[in-house]
């Protein structure tokens, strides 16, 4: 494997400054106990405070480091092409609601920076969907533009879309946005704390459980009692249905380049044929660089991740002229079978027990319009929405599975130094890594969500749970679920 150029993160998460709330180590009763400061966690934290809730909010790592932090951050209603599969699938009136719902996460996304005066880099773009100069697809998209404007987005096909090499034409859809993440996080944090709301980093909920009719959500270090609970943790690990059964979990490669004002693309894109493109520019203190994305594929399911991304760079450096390869990262999200997000109360018991998930690579105006369902629901309103994110709707299971995954047959002696691989010994594997001093160092490969073989991601240098996305740090600590237990250390093998 040739070495990887650019930083292991993203843009965002590696120029922001780093937040310091305190870690829960009490115990707390509050009205509204929210898990995950990620967009959908944050959003509903704030609006459920605005509304007179006592609110406390768990964060595992840090505000801003997490999946929306490694987000695109496209602000937009363009999702691929969705309307049109939309009004066939659910019909005009649920189309119509999922349009409404992102049109007011839009919203509440622009209204909220504006009057908080939050530095996010903020840019008004039109978002492009591009076919190849074979025009292949073309009726696609026309079919698009107008269920998009049957439903009231501005849309329409453009014969040339502002790229540096040839296309077919596109979708555009004008009027959209994009921005910086960790920034919005960071600065929906301090509205919230402003607000009156309590803010816990590297508080990771480990269990949730209910007792005389309140719920309690225990950390490693505290716990929290709550009249409602709400998992905006990308996958819920607690409550029915099982959504780890409901939703695949996908990764893909991102990378972000260097490039001058001159040659940067003024607006977002995504390819609609051939291995799918996302791209977008962003800025930093030294100036502009270039984002593109790779084609999706199965968590832990690919054996070589940094493949994907020499891949991406080559694309990228044969269609743009760009400068250093500055960051680079692999970022996840959950699909569901019909492309809507799982999102509000899981039952209609009046349980309050919230989740949401299921944002099919859209979560910037989802997860926001998520974040505002449940908050609506934890003040007693039913608005309409919730009947198209309804989380317990009848569902398809994915059926996705790891059993087909090629097995990496390795032994110690065969691991590079900075590298790691899974090992048996007897019938035992093992999670391996070598530092670059030579000290090896073994974990139990068994991910502790459901007991999955991990696989080794050696572009992040992460244990990826191919099963259900779990997602483990080279020390086998949890980066993100549903697993909530950490990778049990281990001898290393002989």
């Amino acid at each position: 494997m040739h070495a990887l150029d650019g930083r292991p993160e993203s843009p965002w998460t590696g120029n922001h400054p780093s937040t310091s709330y305190p870690q829960l180590q009490e115990k707390l009763s509050v009205d509204v106990a929210v898990i995950g400061g990620g967009i959908v966690g944050l959003t509903t934290a704030l609006e459920a405070v605005r509304s007179g809730s006592s609110v406390a909010l768990l964060e595992g790592r840090q505000i801003g480091r997490q999946v929306t932090g490694r987000s695109t951050a496209k602000i937009t209603t363009q999702h691929g092409l969705i309307y049109r599969y939309l009004m066939d699938t659910v019909g005009r009136e649920k189309a119509q609601l999922y349009v409404d719902a992102n049109q007011d996460g839009f919203r509440f996304i622009e209204t909220t920076i504006a009057s908080n005066n939050i530095q996010c880099c903020l840019e008004e773009r039109s978002a492009f969907v591009w076919i190849g100069v074979d025009r292949e697809g073309l009726y696609e998209l026309e079919a698009e533009a107008e269920a998009a404007l049957e439903l009231g987005l501005e849309a329409d096909i453009v014969d040339r879309v502002p790229l540096p090499f040839a296309t077919g034409g596109g979708l555009r859809f004008t009027r959209q946005a994009q921005f910086n993440p960790a920034q919005y996080m960071i600065g929906l944090a301090n509205v919230f704390e402003r607000a009156g709301g309590r803010l816990f980093e590297y508080s990771r909920a480990v269990g949730v459980s209910k007792s005389d009719g309140r719920w309690r959500v225990k950390t490693d270090s505290g716990a929290v009692t709550a009249d409602h609970v709400v998992q905006a943790t990308n996958i819920p690990f607690a409550g029915e249905p099982d959504f780890t059964v409901l939703t695949n979990p996908r990764s893909h490669v991102a990378a972000a380049f260097r490039i001058s004002a001159e040659r940067a693309p003024n607006g977002m894109f995504v390819s609609r044929n051939g291995p799918c493109r996302s791209l977008r520019t962003g800025w930093d203190e030294d100036g502009l660089f270039l984002i593109a994305l790779s084609p999706k594929f199965d968590t832990g399911h690919e054996l070589d991740v940094a493949r994907r991304i020499h891949e991406l760079e080559h694309w990228v450096r044969e269609h743009f002229e760009v400068g250093k390869l500055l960051w680079r990262w692999t970022n996840e999200d959950y699909d569901t079978q019909d492309r809507l997000p799982f999102a509000g109360e899981l039952s209609g018991q009046n349980d309050r027990l919230y989740v949401a998930t299921g944002f099919n690579a859209w979560g910037i105006t989802n997860g926001t319009a998520a974040g505002l369902l449940i908050a609506e629901q934890i003040a007693g309103r039913r608005p309409a929405i919730g009947s198209v994110f309804d989380p317990c709707r009848k569902a398809q299971d994915i059926g996705h599975t790891a059993s087909h995954i090629r097995k990496e047959q390795s032994s110690v002696a065969a691991i590079q130094a900075g590298d790691g691989a899974i090992v048996s010994t007897g019938d035992k594997k093992l999670a391996v890594y070598k530092t670059e001093s030579g000290i090896v160092r073994a974990l139990s490969a068994a991910c502790t969500h459901a007991g999955c073989t991990v696989t080794w991601n050696n572009a992040d240098k992460t244990w990826d749970c191919p099963c259900h996305g779990s997602i483990f740090s080279l020390e086998g600590r949890v980066i993100h679920g549903p697993a909530t237990k950490d990778l049990d250390e281990c001898a290393p093998p002989a």
